[in-house]
């Protein structure tokens, strides 16, 4: 996109919500899930490893990379649960993709919105090959940041377009019903976790707290649904009562990652779990039958992330959504870099002629 050496596009938070609003909502998820997607099929050409964490007594902090041998990703986030109550964001991020063949930079750009966006793209993608046919209902607990997005990434993919709602807090459930007022969805507040999961073929888990937690119990789950288990994504943190997981067949991202991360912590090492991209190629069953229980153990991936970075480039490349950053040393002679120093601090050539 940039001739100069130095310069290197950025998204702003900014730029990255009218790039969003340009495309529109639902065509961003839909095209970004299909980048997700071909990312999966072609799994085994990426480096893969599970994110490098620092974690606390107040959250975590994760670098998150990975390559197809071409093209370089990373995402630096956190997850600070604490956080909202100083006014401040559970997860932020940024990310940047560059060329393997030099090493430079070809993007950098805020991913805590495209983080949202990825995250429920991903949901969606495994819905669309987990889930029971013709869903029509979803409910999602936990009504926080990422819920809205969840929403309109089913309706985007799956045409989701009854939704109940639970938080612990009525304001979550209340500021979600606000935004997804004008979007197509029939909704339902409801009272408890049990009333939430009422009729809905697909149940989405999206909490935030860092701890273990039941979200759900095994009374609560019937035959035949699905489950998108979002929330539990670090060691310590789940959502769904063991004995879910026993009852149910588990899809996951990555098993080294999620056996440390995912609902999945709760189970023996070695306890059979299908990773996702198998199912998406061929190689694997996703959903049998109409009484199957199927579990998304979603804890994020990098390659995921990889296929966000991607799309962004590709969609801002034209545009003038972003701007550039003088981030990269050119200078004339690339061995003569404490030159460049020098010759900064020299006046500039005055013009006899002006």
């Amino acid at each position: 996109m940039i001739p100069n050496l130095n310069l290197v596009p950025f998204v702003s938070v900014d730029h990255m919500m009218k790039l969003v609003l340009h495309i529109g909502v639902e065509r961003f998820l839909t095209e970004l899930s299909a980048y997700v997607e071909e990312d999966f099929r072609r799994w085994e050409r990426f480096d893969k490893t599970p994110r490098v964490a620092s974690h606390s007594a107040e959250g975590v902090i994760e670098l998150m990379p990975t390559s197809d041998g071409r093209t370089y990703g990373f995402k630096y986030v956190n997850g600070h649960p604490k956080n909202t109550r100083e006014g401040r964001q559970t997860v932020t991020a940024f990310g940047v993709l560059a060329d393997v063949g030099t090493g430079y930079p070809m993007l950098m750009t805020e991913m805590t919105i495209l983080t949202a966006l990825r995250t429920a793209a991903t949901s969606a993608v495994a819905a669309k090959h987990l889930a029971p046919k013709d869903a029509s209902c979803m409910a999602i607990i936990g009504n926080g940041a990422q819920a809205e997005f969840q929403a309109m990434a089913f309706k985007a993919l799956l045409g989701i377009r009854k939704l109940r709602l639970y938080d612990i807090d009525p304001a979550a459930t209340r500021k979600c019903m606000r935004n997804l007022s004008d979007q197509g969805f029939e909704i339902a507040a409801c009272g408890s976790t049990e009333e939430a999961v009422e009729g809905a073929q697909i149940i989405t888990t999206v909490t935030a707290d860092k701890q273990y937690a039941t979200i759900l119990t095994d009374n609560m789950v019937g035959a035949g649904v699905h489950i998108n288990a979002v929330g539990g994504d670090c060691p310590g943190k789940t959502e769904l009562h063991r004995d879910i997981l026993l009852r149910s067949d588990i899809f996951v991202e990555y098993p080294p990652q999620t056996r440390i991360e995912g609902e999945i912590q709760q189970l023996a090492p070695d306890h059979p779990v299908t990773e996702l991209w198998t199912v998406m190629t061929g190689q694997a069953t996703g959903r049998r039958d109409a009484r199957q229980i199927t579990l998304f153990d979603s804890v994020g991936f990098a390659t995921e992330d990889f296929s966000a970075l991607r799309y962004v480039r590709d969609k801002v490349a034209g545009t003038g959504f972003y701007e550039t950053l003088d981030m990269l040393a050119d200078p004339d002679e690339p061995r003569d870099l404490f030159g460049m120093i020098l010759r900064a601090a020299k006046p500039a050539p005055v013009d006899e002629a002006a």
